[in-house]
C-alpha cells in the first residue's frame, strides 16, 4: 500500500523555495505565508490540516516517494508532528492543554535548522536556498507553519483535557526512521 500524498501537488503556479512549495495556509499568525484564495470552500484544506490527517497513515511508512514541492513540505509538516506529540509525551506528569499550548509555542518558535544547513537531517531531499534572502524567507514561513501547526494539533490531541493515548502511541513510529531533532 503506497504513503499518501499531498492533494496540493497540482497546484499550478506555486512559488518553491528550496524544492518545498509555499502554499497557502487558513491562519491568524502574521508571516509571509499566502492567505487562502476566495474561491476556495471551507471544505478546502489547507496543508496544515492535510498534514495532521494524513499523519497517523503516513508515519507507518519508511519509505515516501514525493511528487512534488507539496509532499517535501508535507514530509517535513509530518516530521514537526512528531516532535510535538514527543514534546507532549515526555513529560512526567501529563500536560495541561494551556501547558501544551506553551510549550509547543516555544518549539515552534525555537532555532531550528533548513535545507542546506549542517544540523537539517533530510538534506538529500531537498536543494538549499539559492540566496539570503530565500532562506529568510523559508524559515519565516516554516515558523509561521508550526506556529499554526502547533495551535491545530493540541486541539486535536486534548479530548477533555487530556492528551488521547490515541495520538500519543504514534511517538514511537518515526516517519522514514527521521526526526526533525
Amino acid at each position: 500500500m503506497p504513503a499518501y500524498h499531498s492533494a496540493h501537488n497540482e497546484d499550478a503556479g506555486i512559488q518553491s523555495i528550496a524544492s518545498m512549495s509555499i502554499l497557502p495556509i487558513r491562519t491568524k499568525i502574521r508571516g509571509p505565508a499566502p492567505p487562502m484564495p476566495l474561491e476556495a470552500s471551507a471544505e478546502d484544506m489547507d496543508i496544515v490540516e492535510e498534514s495532521i490527517d494524513l499523519f497517523r497513515a503516513n508515519c507507518l511508512f519508511r519509505n515516501f516517494e514525493i511528487k512534488g514541492g507539496a509532499d517535501r513540505l508535507l514530509i517535513y509538516l509530518i516530521l514537526y508532528i512528531s516532535d510535538c506529540l514527543s514534546k507532549i509525551a515526555s513529560a512526567r506528569v501529563p500536560m495541561s492543554q494551556n501547558e501544551a499550548i506553551k510549550q509547543l509555542s516555544t518549539l515552534a518558535v525555537d532555532n531550528f535548522s533548513l535545507p542546506g544547513d549542517a544540523g537539517f537531517p533530510l538534506n538529500n531531499l531537498y536543494s538549499a536556498p539559492a540566496t539570503r534572502q530565500e532562506a529568510d524567507q523559508l524559515k519565516s514561513y516554516l515558523t509561521q507553519l508550526r506556529q499554526e501547526l502547533s495551535l491545530r494539533l493540541v486541539e486535536k490531541v486534548y479530548v477533555d483535557g487530556k492528551p488521547s493515548k490515541w495520538w500519543l502511541s504514534f511517538t514511537k513510529r518515526r516517519f522514514m526512521g527521521k526526526s526533525l531533532s
